[in-house]
């Protein structure tokens, strides 16, 4: 306990990172900033009744970054040796030196730096030994193999945890902390019957290991999804309703956002340029970012460059209400920082549309999706083409089960042809959604 508590010493980082900037000015620095972060995890996977890996983590660096006017340079170090953060600092000093002047290179602005830190309530470390976790991943396991007969196979069960401590300070003398921790439980299996073979999986994860579903549950719900699956065959080339379950929903989120960063932006690599203000969804779609939701998956009171964070309607009555902008990114455009350098923090896609209890009802006839295949995303055109396996759905009733399928489209016209947001929010993610129903798709297959 005592090596833990001396390798999650906040103060002791933070003295780090104050001898770092000192040095920095030092060497003429007109600005500098730091990060120092260490790491602790624990990962275990049983296959079959018998330990496949134990892994043990435990990691440490130091960034520093420094200004020279417009020029800049960066370094880093895994040794937290006084004499090692020297050394890099000095490095950090000597990259400046051969970097050419970047007019939108420098700190975020001084006056956006984080002063209220409430309480997020995201540390909670499991005291997880070795055996125990053995003991929780074989017992998910054998949970989800003696589930039924027909699972015959399996690629193993999961656990792991991990605890992080990070701290970053500038010149303009912030200071932040950030400590979190994350677990998991995991498991996927094989089932076979006279049609064939198919693999399934399933998850559990939080930022306490008492928000986390019990190992027996997670080897139950592997189980069912495997055999649910089995005689799965293709459909013939059609026109269709698509709903995308929570887990792969994320994904088409995922996509909105990587198109509205800053960097999609001033590269014009977006098929989503200059769309600020501009209607991309059904009127009653709302997305709001809610950075201090307690036990987030992606809380923060600041973001990578100390801006403070803040609430905001990303997607508000269906219109875009603005991009996503670190420091650099905001100045190349001409604009502010919106708080999301390192991204996104917790996304709440709200529920509406057409039935959102009921989402299979909603659909009605088309396809339930439950797996996306490969990687068919263009995000400069937004054209849309991924392998799916899912669900063929009739009158709301799951009639059999579907693979080697592809659906396609464009993901702006998919946007504008959003029907539903399911009210089944899956929370183990940054981007908390429900099933999205779109219609009109087009789906290639036999």
């Amino acid at each position: 306990m005592a090596e833990t508590q001396d390798f999650f010493n906040a103060e002791q980082l933070r003295e780090h990172a104050r001898h770092a900037l000192a040095a920095a000015r030092d060497r003429g620095a007109s600005a500098a900033e730091v990060v120092a972060a260490v790491d602790d995890g624990l990962s275990v996977t049983v296959r079959l009744g018998e330990i496949e890996t134990i892994e043990r983590q435990r990691d440490r660096n130091f960034a520093v970054t420094l200004y020279f006017g417009q020029r800049k340079g960066s370094a880093a170090t895994s040794d937290l040796a006084p004499e090692s953060i020297a050394e890099t600092v000095a490095a950090a000093a000597d990259i400046a030196r051969y970097t050419a002047e970047d007019p939108a290179a420098g700190l975020a602005p001084a006056e956006r730096m984080a002063s209220d830190f409430p309480a997020l309530d995201l540390c909670h470390p499991w005291a997880l030994s070795p055996e125990a976790a053995i003991e929780t991943a074989t017992l998910c396991e054998t949970q989800a193999r003696e589930s039924d007969p027909r699972i015959v196979n399996s690629e193993g069960a999961s656990v792991d945890t991990g605890h992080g401590l990070a701290v970053y300070a500038n010149t303009h003398g912030f200071v932040g902390e950030q400590e979190g921790t994350h677990h998991g439980i995991s498991c996927a299996v094989i089932a076979k019957d006279e049609r064939g073979m198919q693999r399934d999986f399933w998850y559990t994860s939080a930022r306490a290991a008492e928000d986390l579903d019990s190992a027996e549950a997670v080897g139950r719900e592997a189980a069912r999804r495997t055999l649910r699956r089995l005689g799965a065959k293709p459909l013939s080339t059609r026109k269709t309703p698509v709903l995308f379950a929570p887990e792969v929903a994320r994904s088409l989120i995922g996509h909105l956002l990587g198109a509205i960063t800053g960097g999609a932006q001033y590269t014009r690599a977006s098929f989503l340029l200059e769309a600020a203000g501009e209607r991309l969804f059904p009127e009653w779609v709302q997305m709001i970012e809610q950075p201090h939701l307690a036990r987030g998956a992606g809380s923060r009171s600041f973001d990578a460059e100390g801006v403070a964070t803040a609430e905001r309607a990303l997607i508000e009555n269906g219109t875009l209400d603005g991009y996503l902008l670190g420091s650099y990114s905001a100045r190349r455009l001409g604009l502010e920082t919106t708080g999301n350098a390192g991204g996104i923090s917790n996304l709440v896609v709200e529920p509406g549309g057409e039935k959102p209890d009921e989402p299979l009802a909603a659909l009605g006839t088309g396809l339930y999706v439950t797996e996306l295949i490969g990687q068919g995303v263009n995000g400069v055109t937004g054209d849309y083409s991924r392998g799916a396996a899912g669900f063929w759905v009739e009158n709301g009733e799951i009639a059999r089960s579907v693979e080697e399928v592809t659906i396609a489209g464009n993901l702006r016209d998919m946007y504008a042809n959003l029907l539903t947001i399911g009210a089944d929010t899956d929370t183990r993610s940054k981007i908390r959604t429900g099933s999205l129903l779109i219609d009109n798709m087009t789906l290639a297959g036999e």
